[in-house]
């Protein structure tokens, strides 16, 4: 019992007395010290009963939870209630808001789960033990097992070999019995007659000699080790003896015993013998299972001395293999490309895509123009000299469907860009200035358009000047093959003003009502497949290439192989700068997260992995590496090579250092600077690439004494600073026809002058004087133009040339003169030459060296 009173602030508590036993209590009393902030503390007096733990199956008892309980000022003994100890256990009882008797329940039931996991865990490592047992016993088994195979295939070995040395030791003996037999009796007989006769002794008998039996050798120890069996590690690592041979060895070494003692002849093994495209005669001696001297003696007999290390082609090695008895099968290196492009497509799987359209034409007929009034953009005005230097790729959309447009460059240095423009497209328009009508690079449109097998639809465009003539176009079309419908053919045309915009609209239908006749299909559900536009190599971004899709659809994380290129696509970006998540067939995108710049015009492929990818790449990298050794490499061979060599190596260079901003522009420059080149003087290109100018680049013109040449990109700091200090003179360009032009005068300049010869007159020897200190002075008569002092001279004997060189006097009468006119007489006297004749010709002429242009 305990009086529980109730005031403001205190609870009194009072507790029967406790009977003093040696037991100690279930309660344990202590005080513990708070701290709080401030400095200020609280007594708390705990209580701690003891837990009474019972087996499973007991009743539960209620167990007390510690209580804290602040010490008040009076003093006052808090109230413990004793759990009684039989049952049945009291009520629950409420202390600091806990039921004591849901506690012990639930700890109970924790234990009850426990103890039932323990017995699965239990049961589940019987089970555990007994497999391992059974395991171990199965392996024991079969280790015992396989002992006894080895033991059993050993002493059948050793009874085999113990057979044949038996019966090669008979053989032997029956050799040696047979062979000296008849000397050995002849022998006995002989000492017999010699021996002295005992009295009363008979004849001698005669005792058939047997020729003494060989007792087999005891075997070695490195026998005995050899024959020993398995190699165990004690073994191994003792120092005794080395390690015998294998029972394999010893068994080829045998038969090949066997074969020297008969002469027999190898066993022919016949085999498939797979032929790369190039192979050393060593390597193809292995892969026939022949020697190396075999195959080299072969070909001494057809007259050819090679090494083993000499490489022979897949044709004279499919020719060896088969005088071998081989049969061959030819392999390509180039096979590691198989199943990249041109995979068959299911016809369910194809759905409509958009067409491709290149707009392709003369210089400055309005391409650009023309497409900027399509876009509402203006392209025109960022480009240099307002012509178009890149392959732009664009997108737009009309009436709902889309329609992909290809802007190629006009002028005549972008022939491959055109060419290039034309293999991607499925339709190509032919822009013509209605003032201008059909010029070069329109015809060289229709051809690149003809070879790749597109429909052309003419577009004359700037029909809004007062000048413009339509039907004159149309007239010229004709004799390029070119029938446009109002003539009668097959070819729409459309009258356009890319200023005014007119009949636009009907350009864009008759682009949709071509791609409808033509039935574009794709399948955007696989790996993606197109052609690189343009590549650049951007500060900020990296490689970056421009790609057509043109199967499949292209996804950021994608692994691409574009020509000796490959890396993991890190973002796609569209034509108006956004970032998109796909690219379906027929969409033009920038891709980041290339390795390297590729070459415009290269296809590319999705592949599977990283591995195959630079599988690939390395294969492409080592093609294009020979080569470029191939192409530079000196060639020896025939005489005519070689007088073909001494007679053009007198050509003059001009080095140059080449960094555009897109791969486009440095492939137009070069095949532009080609064509500048001639017998003795051409442009050496030393190295070219997209992306600014660097240092390297400098180091580089500066060991090769080239000039540094930028076509719409800058020199770092740190390159100008090498260039100034270097003295290398670095050219920036933005238009490609000024670079071509520059670069042709500075050729120009490496040309030798022209010698350049103008007759002045001819002078008849009449008389021949001899004057002494002076020599043989020719007494002439001027009998055409005049003679000058100074200029060259050639004495002409029977209209031959007798000498050639200058007068050291020119005489009129006794008076040096400058020149002598026609009619008159005149003495002339040559310098170091005195063998002149009556009746000879003096022909007086100047030479002029004259600069020469390209």
């Amino acid at each position: 019992m305990s009086d529980t009173k109730s005031g403001d602030d205190k609870t009194l508590s009072v507790t029967p007395k406790k009977t003093l036993t040696l037991k100690r209590p279930g309660t344990e009393q202590s005080v513990v010290r708070q701290n709080f902030s401030h400095g200020r503390t609280k007594q708390v007096q705990v209580e701690i009963k003891k837990r009474k733990f019972s087996m499973p199956g007991d009743k539960p008892e209620p167990v007390a939870a510690p209580v804290l309980t602040p010490k008040p000022a009076v003093v006052a003994a808090p109230v413990v209630q004793e759990a009684p100890k039989a049952p049945p256990p009291p009520p629950p009882v409420e202390r600091s808001g806990m039921v004591l008797n849901e506690l012990s329940r639930g700890e109970m039931e924790a234990r009850r789960r426990a103890l039932e996991g323990s017995k699965v865990r239990e049961v589940e490592d019987r089970q555990r033990a007994a497999e391992d047992a059974k395991r171990r016993a199965e392996d024991e088994e079969r280790r015992k097992r396989e002992r006894e195979d080895s033991a059993r295939r050993q002493a059948e070995e050793e009874a085999r070999l113990q057979t044949e040395a038996e019966s090669r030791r008979r053989a032997e003996e029956e050799a040696r019995r047979r062979a000296p037999l008849a000397a050995e009796l002849a022998t006995v007989d002989d000492e017999e007659e010699a021996k002295p006769k005992r009295p009363g002794a008979g004849a001698p008998v005669r005792r058939p000699v047997t020729p003494e039996v060989a007792r087999p050798a005891k075997p070695t120890k490195a026998e005995e080790d050899r024959r020993r069996g398995k190699l165990t590690l004690n073994t191994a690592l003792s120092d005794e003896d080395a390690r015998a041979r294998s029972l394999s060895s010893m068994r080829r070494r045998q038969e090949k015993f066997k074969r020297a003692m008969h002469n027999e002849p190898r066993e022919k093994v016949m085999r498939e013998v797979i032929l790369p495209e190039t192979i050393t005669i060593q390597e193809l001696a292995q892969r026939m299972s022949e020697r190396a001297v075999d195959v080299v003696k072969y070909f001494m007999k057809q007259g050819q001395i090679l090494k083993p290390g000499d490489i022979i082609d897949a044709d004279t090695a499919e020719l060896v293999a088969t005088e071998f008895g081989h049969t061959v099968r030819r392999v390509a290196e180039s096979d590691i490309e198989e199943g990249l492009f041109n995979i068959a497509d299911n016809a369910e799987d194809l759905v409509s895509r958009p067409p491709v359209v290149t707009i392709m034409g003369h210089v400055d007929h309005g391409k650009t123009s023309l497409l900027d009034a399509i876009r509402n953009a203006n392209v025109v005005s960022g480009e240099a000299g307002g012509i178009t230097q890149h392959i732009g790729a664009y997108q737009v959309e009309k009436n709902g469907q889309k329609i992909t447009f290809i802007d190629t460059p006009g002028h005549a240095a972008f022939t491959a860009m055109r060419a290039r423009g034309a293999q991607a497209t499925d339709i190509a328009i032919l822009v013509v200035a209605a003032d201008d009508s059909v010029m070069p690079q329109t015809i060289e449109s229709i051809s690149h358009a003809k070879a790749a097998g597109v429909p052309i639809i003419v577009a004359i465009n700037k029909i809004d000047k007062h000048d413009a003539d339509p039907q004159k176009v149309r007239s010229e079309l004709l004799r390029h093959e070119v029938f446009v419908e109002s003539m009668g053919g097959e070819v729409l045309d459309v009258e356009v003003s890319a200023t005014k915009g007119t009949n636009l609209d009907k350009l864009l239908e008759a682009i949709l009502l071509q791609a409808e006749i033509l039935d574009l299909k794709a399948n955007p559900d696989r790996t993606a497949e197109g052609v690189v536009i343009e590549a650049q190599l951007d500060k900020g971004r990296g490689p970056v290439a421009t790609v057509l899709v043109q199967t499949g659809t292209l996804m950021p994380g994608d692994i691409l192989v574009a020509g000796n290129e490959w890396g993991r696509v890190r973002a796609l970006v569209n034509d108006r700068g956004e970032q998109v998540k796909e690219a379906p067939p027929a969409m033009p995108v920038e891709v980041l997260g290339l390795q390297g710049t590729p070459q415009a015009g290269d296809r590319f492929a999705v592949v599977n992995n990283e591995a195959r990818a630079r599988e690939i790449t390395e294969y492409r990298q080592r093609l294009a590496r020979e080569k470029a050794v191939a192409k530079h490499a000196g060639q020896r061979g025939s005489l005519e090579q070689m007088m073909s060599q001494l007679q053009t190596s007198g050509l003059k260079e001009f080095p140059l250092v080449i960094k555009g901003d897109v791969q486009g522009s440095i492939e137009a420059i070069n095949a532009a600077l080609d064509k500048l080149g001639t017998d003795e003087v051409r442009a050496r290109i030393v190295h070219a690439g997209a992306g600014a100018i660097t240092e390297s680049d400098v180091s580089l013109a500066e060991t090769s004494g080239a000039a540094i040449i930028g076509f719409n990109v800058r020199a770092n700091a740190q390159a100008r600073a090498a260039a100034v200090a270097a003295g290398i003179e670095i050219r920036y360009y933005s238009i490609i026809y000024n670079l071509v032009d520059d670069v042709k005068a500075a050729l120009s300049g490496l040309l030798s002058p022209e010698r350049r010869e103008t007759f002045i007159g001819n002078a008849e020897i009449l008389e021949i004087f001899d004057i002494t200190k002076v020599g043989k002075i020719a007494g002439c008569r001027v009998t055409e133009g005049k003679v000058e002092r100074g200029a060259g001279v050639r004495l002409i004997r029977d209209n031959v040339v007798i000498h050639e060189g200058t007068l050291k006097t020119l005489k009129r009468f006794k008076d040096e003169v400058a020149e002598v006119p026609g009619g008159q007489e005149c003495g002339m006297a040559f310098q170091n030459y005195e063998d002149m004749r009556v009746g000879d010709i003096i022909e007086c002429f100047r030479v002029e060296m004259v600069t020469r242009t390209l």
